[in-house]
């Protein structure tokens, strides 16, 4: 694949927005590269997020996509109390900038927010991600992925879905 352009970036960021929030967990599975590392680190106590996801907290750390797709098992099989009824939830993203570009892969940044309505209460969650996209097949795939909450406070458990 040629080097993406801004506007195939956005539809591919759009994209999978869109299908975390139909529950298309399948189609969204398939936007992540076998070997993704899905991250999330926590603020710790001096207020700076972690760095390392294998000797310090992480809310949410993932080496590869069989961490994700035991993820999306649960939810889809209802073997996840957090997911139980499944939260319906809206993504909006913006400030998509490209970072960096290689031969095989872009890193991009951009802001999100989601909504999540679940058991008659709606929740914000909201922060910024880092990508990494392996162009190097017929389409994009994130081969890295880690997410910023800033959140102060969060009310219930958080899953890849809120995110």
């Amino acid at each position: 694949m040629s080097a993406l352009s801004m506007e195939e970036i956005r539809a591919f960021v759009y994209r999978e927005a869109r299908l975390a929030d139909d529950r298309d967990w399948d189609a969204w599975l398939a936007c992540y590269a076998p070997s993704v590392e899905f991250w999330m680190p926590a603020w710790d106590d001096d207020d700076q997020l972690t760095e390392d996801p294998q000797s310090e907290m992480s809310l949410i750390y993932y080496p590869n996509r069989e961490g994700l797709e035991d993820r999306v098992f649960r939810i889809k099989t209802e073997r996840s109390g957090a997911s139980t009824p499944e939260p319906r939830t809206s993504h909006t993203i913006s400030n998509i900038e490209r970072l960096a570009d290689t031969e095989d892969s872009v890193a991009i940044r951009f802001n999100w927010f989601t909504l999540n309505q679940r058991y008659d209460q709606t929740a914000m969650f909201f922060g910024c991600s880092f990508y990494t996209l392996d162009t190097s097949g017929e389409s994009p795939l994130i081969s890295r992925k880690k997410v910023v909450l800033k959140n102060d406070h969060i009310h219930q458990v958080i899953d890849v879905y809120h995110i």
